[in-house]
């Protein structure tokens, strides 16, 4: 009889990412502990080689198992919120995640950041993974994921060994975010449109991301390593929202402004937005203009060497994937 599988904790199971992460792993020999709140979500995973959990990171890291890894899915993910809560979610959340992870026995802990600590005004090409500010505060989001990267590299290595990936806009099936947002913004205003939108920008389809994290389970090299995640096939900004709202079946109306106007506007409405504590996210917000009006391409050669990361789904259909889940819902001018 041959060894067990190694079995790998994937908190955040029930989320756009963690469902993929699932997968991933079960088609590559592994069990699976999958966490999240969502109890019928969590049910759709059930089969076998996966152990089901539901409950809060705070409820998970009172149980008493065993697991070999963890991929740390389980983020709030949102762009607006308190500086109170993103920490409560995304740093002692993670910490209790890691103090979990070693009692347990795991070896390595994978942990999703984000590429938005880049985020900033201007365009930026090719960034690597060490050109970010430390002290970047453009959201208490971006805030709580730098706290988190900073958390994990004062993990010593013979305790835990931790890697750190940051995946790029994913797009997939049941995507909540990206095309939402786009359908949201283009019903209310209009997408827009600075420069007549040459800028270019990367995506990642999810099951590529989901590849990542296992390469980053297994890799000898990962280990403290951080990488940037992309399908390294950056589009200009137009041509992405044309291919996007094509396969939406729905005409796109673009708004063409300066960048001057977009982020002078976005830094006044988060103003008025905290001045009377209002908890709705802001129509605009000032990272929302960095991603759409100002070229932004990651790095993935380092993803590519130490994790042999070689995108396998290519862009076009994790677009549609995303795009057919969405497709019928209408603009509502």
């Amino acid at each position: 009889m041959g060894p067990a599988s190694p079995t790998v904790l994937v908190t955040g199971a029930t989320g756009f990412l963690g469902k993929y992460v699932v997968q991933e792993l079960l088609d590559h020999g592994y069990r699976v502990l999958a966490a999240g709140r969502n109890r019928q979500r969590l049910a759709s995973l059930q089969g076998p080689g996966v152990t089901t959990f539901a409950g809060s990171l705070t409820e998970l890291s009172r149980q008493q198992v065993s697991f070999d890894g963890v991929v740390h899915c389980a983020a709030l993910s949102t762009t607006w919120g308190s500086r109170e809560e993103f920490y409560l979610h995304n740093v002692l959340g993670l910490q209790q995640v890691v103090d979990f992870a070693k009692r347990s026995g795991a070896q390595r802990l994978v942990h999703i950041s984000s590429p938005s600590i880049y985020a900033q005004r201007g365009d930026r090409l090719n960034i690597r993974e060490d050109e970010y500010d430390p002290a970047n505060t453009l959201t208490n989001y971006i805030w709580s994921k730098l706290r988190s990267e900073e958390l994990l590299a004062a993990v010593d290595s013979q305790e835990l060994e931790t890697v750190v990936l940051r995946p790029r806009g994913l797009m997939g099936a049941e995507d909540p975010s990206i095309v939402p947002r786009f359908l949201a913004i283009n019903a209310r205003f209009g997408v827009p449109l600075v420069n007549e939108g040459a800028h270019l920008i990367d995506l990642t389809c999810v099951q590529n991301v989901a590849l990542a994290c296992r390469l980053a389970m297994e890799s000898p090299q990962a280990v403290g390593g951080t990488y940037n995640i992309t399908n390294g096939e950056p589009r200009p900004f137009k041509e992405l929202v044309d291919f996007m709202f094509d396969r939406l079946g729905q005409p796109v109306r673009y708004r063409r402004v300066s960048e001057a106007v977009l982020y002078g506007g976005a830094a006044a409405l988060e103003g008025l937005y905290r001045t009377f504590n209002w908890v709705a996210e802001p129509p605009l917000m000032r990272y929302s203009v960095c991603t759409v009006a100002y070229a932004q391409t990651l790095d993935i050669s380092r993803a590519r060497e130490d994790l042999g990361y070689c995108p396998q789904v290519p862009l076009d259909q994790g677009i549609e994937s995303s795009a057919a889940a969405h497709r019928g819902v209408g603009p509502s001018f």
